[in-house]
């Protein structure tokens, strides 16, 4: 059974079919263009559920992306063949982004601004990438990118994505217990804004719904990609014409102000919100103030 707040979150959204499997989807009708609010690792859409309370009167839409929160979280590749071995689901971000393209393809028509978290924000670079290409699906209009490790080897992974990424990371996904999972999470929040328990057992709920901390190995392939697409990625923040905003917590501990740093490096020009006293989450840590900057950096008034 889920916690009461996430089983009012599961309750106000719906389900799509994708090509790549069901996909959780939460949105409102409003003004301006639909913001687009994209969560990362290991967390969902419900990251965002305080901040949609800020943004009355704005149409808005979130998902979880697959593998994540309340959509499918396939682990085996294809069917069952008899007398085969199955080989394990692959996760990609490029699927992630397709994802988001099919879901606004079904649900929007007019244009869209960004707001992308964590991992989320690999998968805007990646739609940045598609939108320089002339190839994008939607009208994309502006981004602001948020406590992110896009540029990975400026960041500081904790020790599990470490191993999660490596030949044990099947092994600690078996072994992924809810004590284990809320001590690490907890660590990612800043001391002026600790995890609650509530929020805790919400965000373990939905990690484990369907088993889906038995996959954490597969959803961190996204690390390696960020690797493999680094190029890509990064010249699609320098490149893309429309406006690109960071909003940072700056005593997250993984995507660090040296990630920030990079960031601006490549985007000199970009408009930048500091949080000072925020971690990682700023989301969660301080939905209000995380809701009047975005705001403020997409124009939304």
């Amino acid at each position: 059974m889920l916690p009461a707040d996430v089983q009012d979150w599961a309750d106000g959204g719906r389900f799509l079919t994708t090509p790549s499997g069901r996909i959780f989807v939460r949105s409102a009708p409003g003004a301006g263009p639909t913001l687009l609010l994209l969560h990362g690792f290991p967390s969902s859409s419900f990251d965002y559920r305080r901040v949609v309370d800020e943004l009355a009167g704005q149409s808005w839409l979130t998902l979880d992306f697959l593998g994540f929160g309340l959509s499918d979280k396939p682990r085996w590749a294809g069917a069952q063949r008899p007398g085969r071995r199955r080989s394990p689901r692959v996760y990609s971000l490029l699927e992630q982004a397709d994802i988001v393209e099919d879901v606004l393809a079904q649900t929007t028509t007019g244009p869209v601004v960004v707001v992308a978290h964590d991992m989320g924000t690999s998968v805007a670079t990646e739609l940045l990438a598609r939108d320089v290409e002339g190839r994008l699906t939607f009208d994309l209009r502006a981004a602001v990118l948020t406590n992110g490790s896009v540029i990975l080897e400026r960041a500081s992974l904790r020790p599990s994505q470490k191993v999660l990424r490596g030949p044990l990371g099947p092994l600690l996904s078996r072994l992924t217990s809810r004590a284990a999972f809320i001590r690490g999470f907890a660590r990612l929040f800043s001391s002026a804004h600790p995890l609650t328990a509530d929020e805790a057992e919400a965000q373990w709920a939905l990690l484990a719904h369907n088993d889906g901390h038995r996959i954490m190995h597969l959803l961190c392939a996204y690390l390696d990609e960020r690797v493999r697409y680094a190029s890509r990625w990064h010249g699609a923040i320098a490149a893309w014409t429309k406006p690109l905003s960071y909003l940072w917590g700056l005593q997250d501990p993984v995507a660090t102000v040296n990630v920030l740093v990079g960031l601006r490096d490549l985007r000199p020009a970009a408009d930048v919100v500091e949080l000072p006293d925020v971690g990682h989450y700023p989301q969660v840590e301080v939905p209000r103030e995380f809701a009047v900057q975005v705001r403020d950096l997409l124009s939304l008034h």
